[in-house]
């Protein structure tokens, strides 16, 4: 069954291409600015950060990779059409993820601007991609899952298994500065779907 969250009036394949690109570049844009920051924020781009940290793998490849499994969850419970959508937004961030750090180079950045505007700027683009049926794959999928089968708010649940993840981290880091900004972050995203993912805001179908 669909997502009920996912309903949405038809939408045009120019609408859903500029969404899924706007969406994407709005959330490289964030993972940039906490990895430049040295950040572990929540969901799958803590963990494919975490993995960047500690093997080396380019964050490109870990966000790739750690998403792989949570596609048969996508196609099977969510949909067909989510689940291409979904595959087009990670494969998009791993080559933004990769090439941002070519085309822009930061000589300062504050950890603190880092956390909240990259938090913001993840959280926005998640937004944008649920508007047009896609998200950012892994947690993001199950998240929205439970919404839909339980109506448990999309937002809450994100924010507390992020903590999971950040707490999760915090012996690898081992830096309580980089930890409370990366809760920070957290703080950020998720404040971004719970005051505007919220089931009474969605458009009338």
């Amino acid at each position: 069954m669909t997502a009920a969250i996912l309903a949405a009036p038809a939408r045009r394949l120019q609408d859903d291409v500029q969404g899924l690109f706007t969406g994407t570049l709005f959330a490289a844009f964030g993972v940039f600015l906490m990895q430049h920051a040295g950040l572990v924020p929540g969901g799958t781009v803590g963990l494919a950060l975490l993995l960047h940290y500690t093997t080396g793998v380019a964050v490109g490849a870990a966000l790739f990779v750690v998403n792989l499994p949570f596609y048969a969850l996508a196609w099977l419970r969510i949909g067909r059409a989510f689940t291409v959508r979904t595959a087009l937004a990670v494969s998009l961030l791993s080559l933004l993820s990769w090439w941002l750090p070519h085309a822009v180079r930061l000589e300062q950045l504050d950890g603190a601007l880092a956390a909240v505007l990259g938090g913001l700027l993840c959280g926005c683009g998640m937004l944008i991609l649920f508007r047009h049926g896609a998200s950012l794959g892994g947690l993001n999928v199950l998240v929205l899952r439970l919404q839909d089968r339980f109506g448990w708010p999309a937002g809450k649940v994100q924010m507390a298994v992020d903590a999971v993840i950040v707490l999760g981290g915090s012996a690898l880091v081992a830096d309580w500065r980089r930890l409370a900004l990366s809760v920070l972050a957290v703080v950020a995203l998720n404040l971004v779907l719970v005051f505007n993912h919220r089931q009474d805001l969605a458009q009338p179908t």
